[in-house]
């Protein structure tokens, strides 16, 4: 008779692949009620904490939680939408910077109580403890090597 699984670090990698999904799914409803994309939602938040000057593109990239392919189209969205703006650096001109507007900002106000209630949701489901193991292993996966 055959396992499911070759071994259970590939059980465990597939677990946390159809998690990750249903979490994104969540995820992605919230912000579809405000007609935006989960990447845009994720250059918002990147933003919103952004030093004063803001950030140049590959900023932005390098603190996103999916690589998108093409940030640049994801900040000219949001740009037509109001909720960021670009200028230009003042140490580099051929440099781009991106800020988040007073509006991108009322937008991500408006988003959290929707995300603070799939967290609670989420935190329901699973202890502290188990969170913090969970983020301890997620992290060791990620962690780049020494």
């Amino acid at each position: 008779m055959q396992s499911r699984f070759e071994s259970p670090v590939h059980e465990a990698v597939l677990n946390m692949l159809v998690a990750a999904g249903h979490l994104r799914d969540r995820i992605d409803r919230g912000c579809e009620q405000h007609e935006i994309t989960h990447g845009q939602y994720n250059v918002l938040r990147i933003l919103r904490g952004a030093p004063p000057d803001g950030y140049a593109r590959c900023d932005i990239a390098k603190r996103l939680i999916e690589r998108a392919p093409d940030v640049t189209r994801l900040t000219d969205r949001l740009e037509r939408q109001g909720l960021v703006e670009r200028t230009n650096s003042t140490r580099d001109r051929r440099l781009s910077v991106t800020h988040i507007t007073r509006k991108g900002l009322r937008l991500l106000d408006e988003m959290q109580p929707a995300l603070d209630e799939t967290f609670r949701g989420l935190a329901a489901l699973i202890t502290p403890r188990d969170a913090l193991e969970l983020s301890r292993i997620c992290e060791a996966l990620y962690r780049p090597e020494e």
